[in-house]
């Protein structure tokens, strides 16, 4: 299971962090991923993180922007964005799947969390 958290409302220009908690045992065993979607518009991508934080993927939108990370200890991944944009609003979910493959096809990831609101404001 899944739980996102950490959205809100903030202005152009600020920064939020995301955080998904993650329960079970194999947390360490995951690539997670975070993914968005706008109102009226499909879900994409944003970013992945490989099992032991090793390797990372970003979409071209937020690269040097965001950051993922993960703490296997506290079962956690995390989504540091910084210099939001107003096309930056959207629901965030946190998406997990078995394997080493960081992939940002979405049909790929077997496990979702629920979604955080984030909303730029200009």
């Amino acid at each position: 299971q899944l739980q996102a958290s950490g959205g809100g409302l903030v202005q152009a220009g600020g920064s939020l962090r995301l955080s998904c908690a993650a329960s079970g045992r194999t947390f360490s065993s995951l690539v997670m991923g975070w993914f968005r979607q706008a109102p009226g518009k499909e879900r994409e991508f944003v970013a992945a993180i490989r099992r032991s934080g090793s390797d990372t993927a970003y979409a071209d939108s937020v690269k040097g922007r965001f950051a993922i990370s993960r703490d296997n200890t506290k079962n956690t991944v995390y989504l540091q964005m910084s210099s939001l944009k107003p096309e930056d609003t959207a629901v965030y979910y946190c998406a997990a799947r078995s394997g080493s493959l960081l992939t940002v096809a979405l049909e790929l990831y077997a496990y979702w969390g629920q979604g955080t609101l984030v909303t730029v404001s200009s």
